[in-house]
């Protein structure tokens, strides 16, 4: 018998943009696609047909793709368990928790978890935050 699937679905496409503004302008403007939710780093944008995230951000260098799993511990755990490596080990993100690993074969994947909740939005799509300055969550 085959053991139940690691991966969920995709969750986001994250792709580096020099400045948010600009990346507002070609990816929502230009491109069509619709904000659903901003902080002064990053958006996230509508894809149809799917409720995968195209995230645009100003944080770090490189395009990359988050994977949906349900625990990014349990998921870790896995990929070691089954020949692969830990890259960076799991940490907490506004949303659940994250996890950097590779496969037998160099290949790195980001996994994470929504098990903190979701980030609540204003109408405009900014990301409220709390008194201490941490993004607002409902829990789902």
């Amino acid at each position: 018998m085959s053991p139940e699937p690691l991966f969920q679905k995709i969750d986001g496409l994250q792709i580096p943009v020099p400045d948010l503004e600009a990346g507002l302008r070609f990816y929502r403007d230009e491109l069509g696609h619709e904000l659903i939710w901003r902080t002064p780093t990053a958006a996230g944008l509508l894809m149809p047909g799917t409720d995968a995230e195209l995230v645009i951000q100003t944080e770090r260098p490189h395009a990359e793709t988050d994977i949906l799993v349900s625990s990014a511990d349990d998921a870790a755990e896995r990929v070691v368990e089954s020949g692969g490596r830990i890259v960076t080990p799991p940490f907490d993100i506004a949303i659940g928790r994250c996890v950097v690993v590779e496969d037998p074969w160099g290949n790195r994947l980001v996994m994470l978890d929504i098990s903190k909740g979701l980030l609540v939005t204003d109408a405009n799509g900014v990301v409220q935050n709390n008194d201490d300055g941490t993004p607002r969550v409902e829990p789902r």
